[in-house]
């Protein structure tokens, strides 16, 4: 057909037709988007919420991914150690070790469960990060948090702890560091780090990103306090456990779940990654004790407070803690 040949209307007319897609399938791909979005959302509420439905929680069934993280430690990271037929666990922390510190409580329960010989060398009230980069006696509580902790094992000095410690009436200040500078760690198989939100209700930084290793962070101090005692004993298996769930309060005064309550520094769940990150970062185990534990559905049986928990809720982290370092001894719950 030439360029100045008429085309026929009609003919054109009826290719447009049956190329044009029908109205009603653009209404079923829109409704298609719409059900994938708002599905999306309802999900992401209730996780945010704590109130999705999960199998073998407290109070129903529970459906959350915990997010254990498990390594195995290298068998060069053993070479030149004797290891006896008794599991040795020292356990730092603060008040997760501290608050019931009878059979009842998470040092207590993990003993009686499996059999091992669990040091509890835990300090109230203190925190991963140091509120000052250097040590001063106008806040001795600093002498007690994870980094200076740990560098008073790499260097084998506790008197930093002993002296602090006289400066508190709670007796478990004295005892605690008075156990740590005796503990043989010729014999220490595994440390349990296990810190509750203190970091996260005492606005402590998270991150500094000059600086990843700066002990003023919570981030910092425990990847810095993690990588001196590495060097110092390589064969220690080190576990990081996580803090569960707590409350705090929001700018209007209301009581509400930590995840949902930024004091400058991030969420309650902003300090879990970053001890998730740097448990992956420096090769050390992560049990997740923040999902699958407490929510605001069984908060009320499993805190005694806002923040601190019954002997239910150390029994089942205690529980969680063995399957997930100890699948293989008699005191795991097999999942067959």
């Amino acid at each position: 057909m030439g360029d100045n040949e008429m085309r026929d209307p009609n003919v054109e007319n009826m290719g447009n037709e049956e190329r044009k897609i029908p109205i009603w399938a653009h209404l079923i791909a829109l409704g298609v988007i719409v059900a994938v979005v708002v599905c999306s959302a309802i999900a992401l509420l209730k996780w945010n919420n704590g109130t999705v439905k999960v199998e073998g929680d407290a109070d129903g069934d529970y459906e959350v991914e915990v997010l254990d993280q498990i390594f195995l430690l290298p068998e060069d990271k053993k070479a030149g150690h004797t290891y006896d037929e008794e599991e040795t666990i020292l356990m730092l922390g603060n008040d997760a070790l501290t608050y019931d510190m009878k059979e009842s409580g998470f040092a207590g329960q993990v003993s009686e469960k499996l059999g091992a010989t669990c040091i509890n060398a835990g300090f109230p009230a203190s925190t991963v990060a140091c509120k000052n980069k250097d040590y001063s006696d106008e806040y001795p509580l600093d002498a007690f948090s994870f980094y200076n902790v740990a560098k008073a094992i790499s260097t084998g000095d506790y008197s930093q702890l002993l002296s602090s410690a006289e400066k508190f009436e709670d007796s478990t200040y004295d005892k605690s560091a008075e156990t740590l500078a005796a503990v043989d760690f010729e014999k220490v198989d595994t440390l349990v780090i296990f810190y509750n939100a203190q970091d996260y209700l005492n606005g402590r930084i998270g991150l500094n990103p000059d600086d990843k290793g700066d002990v003023i962070t919570y981030s910092g101090a425990l990847n810095s306090g993690i990588k001196l005692i590495q060097e110092k004993y390589p064969y220690i298996r080190i576990v990081c456990m996580s803090f569960p769930m707590c409350y705090a309060y929001d700018s209007s005064g209301a009581l509400v779940s930590g995840d949902r309550v930024d004091f400058g520094n991030g969420k309650l769940t902003t300090y879990l990654q970053f001890m998730m990150d740097n448990s992956g970062e420096t090769g050390v185990s992560f049990v997740d004790n923040y999902y699958g534990t407490i929510h605001e559905d069984n908060s009320s049986q499993w805190l005694l407070d806002n923040v601190h928990v019954n002997a239910a809720c150390n029994e089942h982290m205690a529980q969680h803690f063995i399957n997930a370092i100890y699948p293989d001894s008699e005191a795991a719950e097999k999942n067959d």
